[in-house]
């Protein structure tokens, strides 16, 4: 009776309260974790204090909006209303500028709690997951009204290019390790090598087989786009990197993959995503839009989609 009595005030208290914002973060990369998902804050700390604020806020925000709104408690609980609300916030806060980049990105982790809300009630016939595309196109768009509207600025990196004059530049020094650890770390837009390192952690500290999957999607990418001719810098950087780790975690561990050729499909997913990923980061090219983790969403709902026909994929 003390058990259940503890358990039902933990519930509705504080610490419920903390262990939803922090497996918001968590959930960025598949995983209900609070433990884990400090740990990943920790390393977006380390790298900027700025942004790992609005990381937290953003979680924070999704958790807030899900009780007053009278959300499902356990989907609000585990986070899965916040992790797009997590990474709209990031990519808003580093790709504006301007004093209204930080207003502009926590309203726009507002919005994504009610576009995942909204994309997992469009989702639920079809039985998939939302992933990550409400952030993305909620970002995307955010981006885009920077032309129309004044109080968007744009990032100066986000500068809009001819494919005509575009030229592939193969020259660097081919990292593994740097390209390995970065390829995690990108996931949260993060390319300091140490925070790479806390965020394996923490995927490590959510289950060995997690960590393990994730190092082989850096892995498998990094090889890939080498072996395909992808310029140095972003394969060091993890730019191709951080979409194998998440189709890897997808496909092989975490949605329906029950069938013991999971790791293998999710192999060959994370191994699709490296051609995926640059054949987006071209075509967005022309309107200065970063890829984000559209080859993730892609690739992964293929995989899912097939197995509905096909359950030993």
């Amino acid at each position: 009776m003390d058990t259940d009595n503890r358990n039902s005030l933990r519930e509705g208290t504080l610490y419920s309260f903390i262990s939803a914002t922090f497996k918001a973060i968590s959930q960025v990369i598949l995983i209900e974790n609070a433990v884990t998902g400090l740990l990943i804050l920790i390393a977006i700390l380390l790298s900027s204090i700025p942004i790992g604020f609005i990381a937290l806020l953003s979680a924070f925000i999704s958790v807030v909006i899900g009780r007053l709104a009278g959300g499902d408690k356990t989907i609000v609980n585990q986070g899965l209303l916040g992790y797009n609300s997590v990474l709209a916030g990031i990519a808003l806060a580093l790709n504006l500028e301007g004093g209204m980049r930080w207003v502009i990105a926590l309203a726009g982790a507002a919005v994504a709690a009610l576009f995942t809300a909204a994309m997992m009630h469009v989702m639920r016939n079809a039985k998939m997951p939302v992933l990550t595309f409400p952030y993305i196109v909620l970002t995307w768009f955010l981006l885009l009204a920077s032309y129309r509207l004044g109080a968007f600025q744009l990032n100066p990196g986000l500068v809009p290019q001819d494919l005509s004059h575009w030229k592939l530049h193969s020259e660097g020094t081919p990292n593994l390790l740097h390209g390995l650890v970065n390829g995690i770390g990108q996931v949260f837009f993060q390319d300091y090598f140490w925070s790479g390192i806390i965020i394996l952690a923490g995927v490590i500290w959510a289950g060995w087989r997690l960590g393990l999957y994730a190092i082989i999607g850096s892995v498998i990418a990094w090889l890939t786009a080498y072996g395909l001719g992808a310029e140095v810098s972003p394969i060091n950087l993890g730019l191709y990197g951080y979409n194998a780790v998440l189709t890897m975690l997808a496909v092989a561990a975490v949605f329906d993959a029950k069938s013991r050729f999971a790791p293998w499909t999710g192999i060959i997913a994370a191994i699709l995503s490296v051609p995926v990923t640059a054949s987006l980061d071209t075509w967005l090219l022309p309107f200065g839009l970063p890829g984000l983790t559209m080859s993730f969403v892609l690739c992964t709902w293929l995989i899912l989609a097939a197995r509905k026909i096909l359950p030993n994929l």
